[in-house]
């Protein structure tokens, strides 16, 4: 009995690595992760407004809500670096892992995209803080945390501006929907504060 072999596989051949960096599969999974993360960061923003506001139910307990704004933030870092990854490894758009990282440097519409750049580095340095909360002390970390809740409307305008899908209903929908789920959050933290406001005084 002879043993011959054919080769590598199909799938390692050059030509089709080729043909999945300059196809539309990239492209597919850059949108798709963009707009999972933003949903996870809308979810975390809500989840940390009622957090920080104290919101709490019987079944809806304070460690449940936070504890689920904790795991929610690390799954939207996932989604980021697939979004942060896919974009830079295709080759159709050209955007480098430091235009990704480093506001307003690329020349791929350079506003939009700085946006991003600029709610990627938010969401990075909340997460690295939090990470070492107890060694940088809670002013710090405080200070960081209230900077980052000006990621989600700056991740939302860098979606609806630079979004491929942008001008389509359902991603218009969408984001409508994420507004009203962060305003919600926001209407939530103000009146579960209005009474120890009014002690305070």
């Amino acid at each position: 009995m002879s043993l011959s072999f054919s080769g590598p596989p199909s799938w390692l051949a050059p030509h089709t690595w080729q043909a999945f960096l300059h196809g539309p599969g990239l492209w597919y999974a850059t949108r798709a992760a963009g707009i999972v993360a933003l949903v996870l960061l809308t979810a975390t923003t809500a989840l940390g407004l009622l957090t920080a506001g104290r919101v709490s139910t019987r079944r809806w307990p304070r460690f449940l809500v936070s504890g689920l704004h904790r795991n929610i933030s690390l799954l939207a870092l996932v989604f980021l670096a697939l979004h942060i990854g896919t974009t830079v490894v295709d080759t159709y758009t050209s955007i480098g892992l430091q235009d990704a990282l480093v506001p307003f440097l690329s020349g791929y519409h350079r506003f939009w995209l700085g946006l991003g750049a600029i709610a990627s580095d938010l969401l990075i340095a909340v997460s690295v803080t939090s990470a070492l909360r107890s060694h940088i002390g809670h002013r710090l970390w405080r200070a960081v945390h209230w900077c980052g809740y000006l990621c989600w409307p700056i991740a939302l305008a860098h979606g609806l501006g630079i979004g491929t899908d942008a001008g389509r209903s359902w991603v218009f929908y969408l984001a409508i929907g994420c507004g009203c789920v962060v305003a919600a959050a926001v209407i939530a933290r103000t009146v579960a504060l209005a009474p120890r406001r009014r002690l305070v005084r």
